[in-house]
C-alpha cells in the first residue's frame, strides 16, 4: 500500500486532536474539581453520582422535618409546662380557700385569681406555632376553643399530625385537644372541656362561700394534673426519639456526602500528573507533525 502525504497529513491530525482531546479532559477536571463533566464521560460515576445526590437530599429534607418537628414539640412542652404551674397555683388557692377559717374576703380575692387562671388556661389552649394552633388536630387554622372553654372543632377523633423523618419512618407531634383538656372521647363540638369545667366548678363552690364544695373539687383538680403530666411526659418520650433520629440523620448526611465527594470529586494529584503528560504526548506529536508537513515543493527545487 502506498503511503501518501495527504494520508500522512490526515493521520497527525486525527493523532493530534485525540491527544488535545485528553489533554483537554483533565484541564476541565482541574478546573471543576469533577471527574465528569457529561454523562457520557463515565456513565457508572454518573449514574452513582445521581443515587448519592438523591440520598443526600432525602437526608436533608428528614433534617428539616426534624428541626420542625422539634420546634412544634418543644412549644408544646413549654405550654404544657405553663399548665402545670397554673394548675398547681389552683390547687394551693383550693387548699387554702377550704379552710373553713378563710374569710369570704379572702376567699373573694382567691377567686379572683382563679378567674384570671382561667382566662390564662383557655388561651393557653389555643397556643400557635408558625401561625397554626398546636391542640386542634388538622384544623390548624381554628382555635381549640372559647373563653368560656366550649370547643370549637370536633374533637370527637384523635388527629395526629406526622412529620416523616426516615424512610418508612414517621412521627406525630401534635396533642390532641381531646387528650389533653377533655376526658371524654367521644366529646362533640358543642361540649364543654372538663378541664375548664374543674374551674367554673371551683369558681361557683368560692363565690356561695362554700368551703366543701371547694374542697371536693381537689380531687378533679389533681386528675388535671395528673392527665397533664402524662401528656408531657408522652411529649419528652417522642422528643428524645427526635435527638436520636437527628443524630443518626447528621451522621448519615456526613457519610453520604463523603461517598459522593469520593465518587465525584476528582484526585488533583493524579489530574496535574496527567494533565502534564499529556501537554508533554500533544507538544511531542505537534514536533512529529511538523517534521511530517515540513517538506515542499520548494524543498526539491534547486
Amino acid at each position: 500500500m502506498r503511503i501518501t502525504n495527504n494520508m500522512l497529513i490526515n493521520n497527525m491530525l486525527s493523532n493530534l486532536n485525540t491527544n488535545l482531546d485528553r489533554m483537554s479532559r483533565y484541564q476541565t477536571q482541574l478546573a471543576t474539581g469533577k471527574k465528569i463533566s457529561l454523562p457520557s464521560d463515565d456513565p457508572i460515576v454518573a449514574s452513582r453520582a445521581l443515587k448519592l445526590r438523591t440520598d443526600v437530599a432525602e437526608i436533608k429534607q428528614f433534617q428539616r422535618n426534624v428541626d420542625d418537628a422539634v420546634s412544634w414539640m418543644e412549644i408544646t412542652e413549654t405550654t404544657l409546662a405553663q399548665m402545670g404551674d397554673v394548675m398547681h397555683r389552683v390547687r394551693e388557692l383550693t387548699v387554702q380557700s377550704s379552710n373553713g377559717t378563710t374569710t369570704p374576703e379572702d376567699l373573694d380575692k382567691a377567686k379572683q385569681e382563679v378567674e384570671q387562671l382561667k382566662v390564662q388556661m383557655t388561651h393557653m389552649a389555643n397556643t400557635t406555632y408558625a401561625g397554626r394552633y398546636i391542640f386542634s388536630g388538622f384544623k390548624t387554622d381554628k382555635p381549640l376553643m372559647d373563653d368560656d372553654g366550649v370547643f370549637q372543632i370536633d374533637i370527637a377523633n384523635s388527629e395526629q399530625i406526622k412529620f416523616e423523618i426516615g424512610i418508612g419512618d414517621d412521627i406525630h407531634v401534635n396533642v390532641t385537644g381531646s387528650d389533653l383538656f377533655n376526658n371524654n372521647a367521644d366529646a362533640v363540638a358543642t361540649d364543654k372541656s372538663s378541664f375548664i369545667q374543674t374551674f367554673d366548678d371551683l369558681i361557683a363552690a368560692m363565690s356561695a362561700g362554700d368551703h366543701t364544695a371547694v374542697g371536693n373539687t381537689l380531687a378533679q383538680i389533681d386528675a388535671d394534673i395528673n392527665n397533664i403530666l402524662r401528656v408531657r411526659s408522652g411529649v419528652g418520650a417522642r422528643m428524645n426519639r427526635l435527638e436520636l433520629t437527628a443524630n443518626r440523620l447528621g451522621d448519615d448526611s456526613i457519610n453520604f456526602t463523603k461517598l459522593m465527594s469520593k465518587n465525584e470529586d476528582v484526585d488533583m494529584a493524579e489530574a496535574i500528573m496527567s494533565f502534564l503528560n499529556e501537554g508533554n504526548v500533544y507538544k511531542a506529536s505537534l514536533s512529529a507533525g511538523a517534521k511530517v508537513i515540513q517538506p515542499s515543493l520548494v524543498d526539491f527545487l534547486g
